[in-house]
């Protein structure tokens, strides 16, 4: 899948196709926005306890990761009320060193909430989402060491 604005205020998505990080940024700001933050996460060289990552590989059960994008973008949306804009979007395949992995974009009116809502959305998709990771060294290809089990995305009250 090619990467496209959606009509709506939520750009959600999974795809082996580059992030677009310029794009999302274009499209995050409204009237009301005075505040559009991005996160962008990329591969890096090393990992728990391994050095020498050269490459990573991301899977996903790709129908309920979809589902579980949504639950996070309402669960952010409940939280901040005041979100204008928000894009939710992860790659899978095989990615280099450097290259863009997960990109979180909230546009809002003020900057303490889309801060906030940033970090609530990044935190909650790599906690609730079901994408695994392998990781690519000189010893060879295994899973990532740091997995967790994913959990729902409104556990309890908050």
């Amino acid at each position: 899948m090619a990467w496209h604005p959606p009509a709506g205020d939520d750009w959600l998505g999974l795809s082996r196709a580059p992030l677009p990080t310029e794009a999302a940024h274009a499209w995050a700001p409204t009237a009301r926005a005075g505040a559009v933050v991005g996160f962008l996460g990329v591969v890096r060289d090393h990992a728990d306890g391994r050095d020498g990552v050269t490459a990573l590989t991301y899977e996903a059960y790709e129908e309920e990761a979809e589902a579980r994008l949504r639950e996070i973008a309402d669960e952010t949306r409940r939280r901040w009320p005041a979100i204008e804009r928000l894009a939710l979007l992860h790659r899978l395949g095989e990615l280099a060193l450097s290259e863009s992995s997960v990109l979180v974009v909230v546009s809002t009116p003020h900057r303490d909430e889309a801060f906030a809502a940033a970090r609530f959305a990044i935190d909650t998709l790599k906690e609730t989402v079901p994408i695994w990771k392998q990781e690519h060294h000189a010893g060879g290809v295994d899973w990532a060491t740091n997995a967790t089990p994913v959990r729902p995305v409104r556990s309890g009250a908050g």
